[in-house]
């Protein structure tokens, strides 16, 4: 496993490296698409806040394969998976009080959602 320096930060920084990585496998969902936000609390580093666990949300685009920064920041792999651009109504977030009108949309790993199932 590599190592980030403090010599390397730097030059990390002026290029914008990514943690894109190149594997092609079909996306779980779509722009479109109805989603849960998974309610999970695990230990340690997680880029999933707790304001929006449990929360529906609706894909708006998905961004590409990523590494997963939950294994990858406890030197468990990359795990690598899509990573979505997921739309949230303010009421959804906040409750009835909140805009009508107000969005909230958070880029998240595929592995903190689920499909809505529908209730028919």
């Amino acid at each position: 496993m590599a190592v980030l320096t403090k010599e390397m930060v730097s030059g990390l920084v002026k290029t914008g490296a990514s943690c894109r990585v190149d594997y092609a496998f079909t996306p779980r969902f779509q722009a479109g698409d109805p989603v849960l936000v998974r309610n999970i609390h695990p230990t340690g580093h997680t880029r999933l806040p707790r304001y929006v666990r449990g929360k529906r949300a609706v894909v708006a685009q998905d961004y590409g394969v990523f590494v997963f920064p939950d294994t990858s920041a406890h030197g468990k792999g990359e795990k690598p998976q899509h990573v979505y651009s997921v739309g949230f109504t303010a009421r959804e977030l906040w409750g009835p009080q909140a805009s009508d009108r107000d969005t909230l949309h958070l880029d998240l790993w595929d592995d903190y959602l689920d499909p809505v199932r529908s209730s028919s």
